[in-house]
């Protein structure tokens, strides 16, 4: 579930989020002062229904319609199957209709004693990831494209005894007042080929809509559309609606709940996400990019493979614990 990386951006460039307007314009004039291209505004104001993903033939940075369009997404209750609903954690599946081996999963959970931007904070913060994210194989920036925008890798272990898998996204993230967006999709960087010991997967559309629910309190909704690049067996799709999705976003709030402590002891004033001038990474023209369409990528049948005994007894992930020794 870390899965697909960290996620999308928009408006990171001022440290403040009362004045999600004052914020937008600051941002984009701070991108013309780096020098790093302008996201296309949006069209309309008017609420709109969900962007074509699926039939994206360039590499764009997601604008303000397409903010809207994936928050109105994790909003939205019609065609959603509830398959777990326990201690502030609810999980919802949706098969696409183009393609029935595909589905997407939306997961939503209530953090009490949780600031919206520390939640924030932890879905950005790479070096922290590392600690609680007992999934990750590796994970790294690549290069910025824009003040709310970057392209990583992210590499994650899949249930035995399945493939690993792996991905190349384009992330952006958008403060909106006291609620917050990040999301992402897979692109192709010249640099990071697939790897033989990796399954690639793509990545549709992935992200978060964290929101305010106090002042220290908050919800968020995760939203997946992912094509693993195989035919995963049922125990797959059941397992991660039944007990990986819900026990990823358990140990996510355990991270946060711990963060404040962490982050004092480790360059507390580095949040580069919020100071786009802190950034160490290089610049990336989107000119170096292509979107990474499924069907260019190998297929890996799994579907007859069986569920391992450990898997069974409760491993998530294929390794990993709950214990938080190590987020100190």
């Amino acid at each position: 579930m870390g899965g697909p990386r960290k996620v999308a951006s928009a408006s990171a460039a001022a440290s403040t989020l009362s004045e999600p307007l004052r914020r937008t314009q600051e941002s984009r004039t701070r991108t013309r002062a780096l020098g790093f291209p302008m996201e296309k505004p949006a069209a309309s104001t008017e609420p709109q229904g969900p962007r074509p993903v699926l039939g994206r033939d360039s590499v764009q940075v997601p604008d303000d319609q397409d903010f809207r369009s994936f928050r109105s997404e994790c909003e939205a209750e019609a065609g959603w199957n509830l398959t777990y609903s326990k201690a502030g954690v609810s999980v919802w599946v949706q098969a696409v209709q183009m393609d029935r081996t595909l589905h997407k999963i939306k997961c939503r959970m209530e953090c009490r004693d949780v600031p919206a931007e520390t939640l924030y904070d932890v879905l950005h913060d790479i070096e922290y990831r590392k600690k609680w994210d007992s999934n990750v194989i590796e994970t790294f920036d690549i290069a910025r494209l824009t003040v709310n925008a970057d392209v990583g890798y992210y590499s994650w272990r899949c249930p035995k005894p399945l493939k690993n898998r792996d991905v190349i996204t384009l992330r952006s993230w958008l403060p909106m007042g006291t609620d917050y967006i990040i999301m992402n999709y897979s692109v192709k960087h010249p640099k990071y080929p697939p790897r033989k010991d990796l399954v690639r997967a793509v990545s549709i559309q992935t992200g978060y809509l964290i929101q305010s629910t106090g002042p220290k309190s908050c919800v968020i909704t995760y939203l997946a559309q992912v094509d693993p690049k195989g035919s995963l067996p049922k125990w797959v799709v059941n397992k991660s609606s039944q007990f990986l999705a819900p026990k990823a976003m358990k140990k996510m709030y355990k991270a946060c709940v711990k963060y404040p402590e962490w982050k004092q002891k480790h360059q507390p004033h580095f949040k580069p996400w919020l100071h786009p001038e802190q950034s160490p990474l290089p610049s990336l023209p989107l000119s170096e990019l292509s979107v990474q369409h499924a069907d260019s990528l190998e297929n890996i049948d799994e579907s007859a493979v069986a569920e391992s005994r450990e898997e069974r007894l409760g491993g998530a992930g294929g390794e990993g614990s709950d214990d938080d020794t190590s987020l100190t």
